[in-house]
């Protein structure tokens, strides 16, 4: 009988962070035996998250992807060490760190265009660590749109108690914001979210939307661009409502529970209220790829890490939501 649960990449973070931690802990959960896992990374370096957490997940390591039969197993370890056996110094940003983070993401999103995986769900990484160590993007986002070939419009969604928020702008200087505030602009993250929210299982997503002024009237933003792109939204179907000021957003739409997710202009306006109500719990969520993407909201957290004091909270959140988007893209094809 063949094996038709969703096939997850997990990916351990950054050497130097948390990220092997948490996997570590989150490799033991039950969630996990809803899904056909794949980790990848190299072995040394989940050995070590294991002796510190304690844990021991039942994984067979393999050497190639050939190796796998998910009809008989359900958690696979393709180690990519190579030879590599670099020992990482905890708590410190290093090219050696960035390299091997991004070594394991270039191997996974191979699989995902060969079709062998359903989604990814990863480990804390960090920026400055991956830019050491060779990546020439941004961010994780705009590599792995690349090496997708993504041509439509992607963003990242943040994500609280499956309260999910996106943003017209990012990280840009708020000097140069209003200048991005344009229908056209506005309608892509509304659309997006719109579709990735049906794919995690609402129906009838709630789209607030957010304006860029105090008390959405001291400007003309509002009445020349982003009403006319909620009106738009509302010809396509999608259930949109706005704009809402900025400092009441959250309180109208999460803690009031009248809406289902916010799409922001800017990046603080979204972020502040986010982190205020759910710091602990966030979920980033690589919107716009071909398969769902996930991770913490938190970063390497440098601070605790080798310490066995991360909260995996986050983390199995993150998978919980790969997996449930990942068996709707593929009941949506079927």
């Amino acid at each position: 009988m063949n094996n038709i649960k969703p096939k997850i990449g997990i990916l351990l973070g950054d050497p130097s962070g948390i990220g092997p931690e948490l996997i570590s802990k989150l490799l033991v959960e039950d969630e996990l035996e809803k899904a056909n896992v794949l980790v990848i990374g190299e072995k040394a370096i989940l050995d070590k998250a294991n002796k510190m957490t304690g844990r021991n997940p039942n994984l067979r390591f393999i050497d190639t992807i050939d190796e796998i039969k998910f009809d008989e197993e359900t958690k696979f370890f393709l180690d990519i060490t190579n030879g590599r056996n670099f020992i990482y110094e905890i708590s410190r940003c290093s090219s050696e760190s960035g390299q091997s983070v991004l070594n394991a993401l270039n191997l996974a999103l191979d699989l995902v265009k060969s079709k062998k995986i359903d989604a990814i769900n990863f480990g804390p990484f960090n920026k400055t660590s991956m830019k050491l160590g060779g990546s020439k993007f941004e961010d994780e986002l705009h590599l792995m749109a690349k090496k997708l070939e993504v041509e439509n419009f992607f963003c990242e969604f943040n994500v609280i108690d499956n309260f999910w928020t996106a943003r017209v702008t990012s990280h840009i200087p708020l000097s140069e914001v209003s200048k991005y505030i344009k229908k056209d602009n506005i309608i892509k993250p509304i659309k997006l979210i719109n579709n990735a929210m049906k794919l995690n299982g609402i129906k009838t997503p709630r789209v607030a939307v957010q304006a860029l002024n105090p008390h959405a009237e001291f400007g003309t933003e509002e009445e020349e661009e982003i009403i006319p792109a909620i009106n738009d939204a509302k010809k396509q179907g999608i259930n949109a409502d706005g704009p809402l000021p900025c400092d009441t957003s959250f309180i109208t739409a999460y803690k009031n529970k009248n809406h289902d997710c916010i799409v922001g202009m800017y990046h603080d306006a979204l972020q502040s209220g986010l982190k205020a109500f759910g710091f602990d719990r966030g979920v980033t969520v690589q919107g716009g790829l071909p398969i769902p993407v996930t991770t913490p909201a938190h970063g390497t957290a440098f601070d605790i890490a080798g310490k066995n004091k991360a909260n995996l909270e986050p983390t199995l959140q993150s998978f919980k939501i790969a997996l449930t988007m990942a068996k709707n893209k593929r009941n949506d094809k079927n």
